[in-house]
């Protein structure tokens, strides 16, 4: 026969702090009333014999504690009941707020119906889960540490298979650190970093050597970074993203997916370095106005598909380097390119990139180059052109001559930054239009799209 498996439920106020409803009569604090159960179940049948003397003892201690306690400290500590709670369990604490740092290292879920706050001590990690398949939910935690050596993190997340859902994550240095994770999920939660300059403040979402991992509807401002480093393989989806430094950063992380993400005034957007195989898909980018920045940035960086897109309102849309290899090409494919300064900037002196049926209205500049020819020489077809000026006599939607691109002397600025100072003015309009009407020499050619759409 085997031997009877024991365990223990602790209520207060209806809250069951193990793992099983318990109804009780609520009694308002600090008079809290602990109802102590010792059960042993056998063949589905329940039946309560002596409570043992340790837990007794536990039970007398634990309510002198609350019942002549102050106000102030009348509830008992998480990681007290976290620890009783059995593995595989739910833990629905009482509300309130409770002093941390706390450690989960056993999978269960703590669900805090968004009704508890976890405080940290203003040193180190508030929430630290070292357990897969565990679930941390509805939760305020708060007032980590400031250390950037010690990766001080809201929640820290050292295993595979969890779920951090639905918490509201401030006055953290870094707001939730994957550490060579699997399989998790990061869900519809709020993070905001310390009150800082944004150069101080720690990432967002931070995964390191982290792979499979969902992040997913999360809402996300005056952070530093959403950062990815040696983390491949995993889907960033439905994000919003604002008032922070760079919008997501993808560092040795390739096949990584970006979708149906919202970035907005932050300083710079999405970059992806030496990261193959991306795809940034359905996102779109807005407001990025520093000067040097760029809405998409992607540097040594093959096989990379950027498609449908909407890139509004930022200083440089798009910059990418020539492919130093023909396979180290960008797919750039229906993407809306609308009122930013430049819509894209190609520097090197190779070509190859794919981009068609893009839409390019209202910038400043269409395309800008470090050298004439650093965008000649890709694949240009079926792209629309606010600046085209053919026309479609057979009513194909594709103009009848080719868009081409020169380098007049409204670029003179690319060779000489200071001129920027002048660019749009009617001073290099004017010798712009004197350019066209009778020019010295051949002006260079940027690119030619061989079949502009006209709608």
């Amino acid at each position: 026969m085997s031997q009877p498996r024991w365990s223990v439920m602790v209520t207060v106020n209806k809250s069951i702090l193990g793992f099983s409803a318990y109804n009780h009569p609520e009694v308002p604090l600090p008079m809290a009333f602990i109802s102590t159960i010792c059960s042993r179940r056998m063949g589905g049948r329940s039946f309560y014999p002596g409570i043992p003397v340790f837990i007794r003892r536990f039970v007398l201690l634990l309510s002198a504690g609350l019942l002549f306690g102050s106000p102030g400290y009348c509830l008992p500590s998480l990681q007290l009941f976290i620890d009783l709670t059995a593995p595989g369990g739910t833990l629905r604490p009482l509300s309130g707020t409770y002093a941390g740092p706390i450690v989960i290292n056993k999978p269960i879920t703590l669900d805090g119906q968004g009704q508890v706050t976890i405080q940290g001590e203003g040193k180190g990690t508030v929430l630290t889960v070292l357990a897969d398949n565990t679930t941390v939910r509805g939760l305020h935690i708060t007032h980590s540490g400031e250390s950037h050596d010690g990766m001080d993190t809201g929640v820290l997340l050292e295993a595979d298979g969890g779920v951090i859902e639905g918490n509201v994550i401030d006055d953290t240095l870094f707001g939730i650190y994957i550490k060579q994770g699997r399989g998790n999920i990061i869900r519809g939660n709020r993070i905001a970093s310390k009150s800082t300059v944004p150069s101080l403040r720690g990432d967002g979402i931070r995964l390191w050597y982290s792979t499979g991992n969902l992040i997913e509807n999360n809402d996300i401002s005056d952070v530093r970074d959403l950062l990815l480093t040696n983390s491949p393989d995993n889907r960033i989806v439905g994000n919003r993203m604002r008032d922070s430094r760079i919008s997501l950063e993808l560092i040795y992380s390739p096949d990584n997916e970006v979708e149906d993400n919202l970035f907005s005034a932050n300083d710079t957007g999405i970059v992806a370095i030496n990261s193959d195989g991306v795809s940034i898909r359905r996102n779109r980018i807005e407001h990025i106005g520093n000067v040097g920045s760029s809405a998409l940035a992607i540097k040594e960086s093959s096989q990379v598909v950027i498609a449908e897109n909407e890139i509004v309102h930022n200083n440089t849309g798009l910059t990418a380097n020539a492919p130093l290899y023909p396979e180290n090409i960008l797919y750039l494919l229906k993407n809306h390119f609308s009122y930013n300064n430049i819509a894209l900037y190609f520097y090197g002196e190779k070509g190859g990139h794919i981009i068609r049926g893009n839409q390019f209205d209202n910038n400043l500049i269409p395309v800008a180059v470090s050298s004439a020819v650093s965008a000649r020489y890709n694949d240009w077809q079926g792209n629309y052109w606010d600046q085209y000026e053919g026309f479609d006599l057979n009513g194909d939607g594709i103009g009848d001559t080719p868009f081409n691109l020169y380098l007049y002397s409204s670029r003179i600025w690319m060779d000489r930054p200071t001129t920027q100072f002048l660019r749009g003015s009617p001073l290099m309009a004017l010798i712009d239009f004197v350019e066209r009407l009778t020019p010295f020499s051949q002006p260079d050619l940027i690119l030619s799209d061989t079949k502009p759409r006209l709608r």
